[in-house]
C-alpha cells in the first residue's frame, strides 16, 4: 500500500489542485457549481475553515484554504466536498464504463481522480506566488485572454478588495521576462 505524506501543520494555509476523473470536463456545468457551493458551505459548518482564493476550471480547481488554529485535517473536508458532489451529480456524470476493479473496490465514483496536490504556504511571498498562478491559470490554459473575463474565480472578489488591478493579467503577461507561472 502506499504511503502518501501530506502537510499537517494545524491553522496553516495551504494550496490545493483538485483534478476530475480523466480530466472529464464538467466542473464548470451549472449543476455542479451548486453542488459544489453545497458541498462547500454543509463541510464548513461542520469543519470549518476559510476560502483564501478560488478558481474553476472545466476539469480541475484549485483552491486555497486557511484552516483553524489546532487543525490541520484538510483530507476529510476534500472527502466530504468530493463526495457530497459525487452523490449530487453522480446520476447524470458518473460512467459505468469507466469504472476500473479499483474503483469499484473502494466505492469510487467517476467524477474525481483519487487524490489531490496540497502545498503548504510558506510565507507572504509563497501565498503572493499561489494567488497569482491560481487566479492566471484560466489564461494559462486558454480559456480566455484575460483573467477579469473567467467568471468563476475569486479574482474579482481581489479587485474589489484593491488588491489586484482590473486589468491585471492579460495575455501580454505570458512573455513576462522572469516570471514564473508552472506547474
Amino acid at each position: 500500500m502506499s504511503y502518501y505524506r501530506r502537510a499537517n501543520t494545524p491553522g496553516a494555509s495551504y494550496f490545493f489542485t483538485v483534478v476530475t476523473y480523466q480530466r472529464r470536463h464538467f466542473l464548470c456545468d451549472s449543476d455542479v457549481r451548486s453542488a459544489l457551493r453545497e458541498a462547500i458551505q454543509a463541510t464548513r459548518i461542520q469543519q470549518p475553515f476559510r476560502i483564501d482564493a478560488w478558481v474553476l476550471l472545466p476539469d480541475h480547481l484549485h483552491a486555497i484554504w486557511t484552516l483553524p488554529p489546532g487543525d490541520a485535517d484538510f483530507a476529510s473536508r476534500w472527502g466530504k466536498i468530493k463526495r457530497y458532489v459525487a452523490l449530487r451529480c453522480g446520476e447524470r456524470l458518473h460512467q459505468t464504463e469507466r469504472m476500473s476493479a479499483s474503483r469499484h473496490k473502494h466505492r469510487e465514483s467517476t467524477l474525481w481522480q483519487r487524490r489531490y496536490w496540497e502545498h503548504q504556504i510558506r510565507n507572504e511571498q509563497d501565498m503572493a506566488h499561489h494567488l497569482d498562478y491560481l487566479h492566471f491559470n484560466p489564461v494559462k490554459h486558454g480559456l480566455t485572454v484575460q483573467v477579469a473575463d473567467w467568471p468563476y474565480s475569486s479574482f474579482h472578489r481581489y479587485v474589489k478588495a484593491g488588491k489586484y488591478a482590473p486589468d491585471w493579467g492579460g495575455e501580454s503577461r505570458l512573455n513576462v521576462p522572469g516570471q514564473r507561472f508552472g506547474e
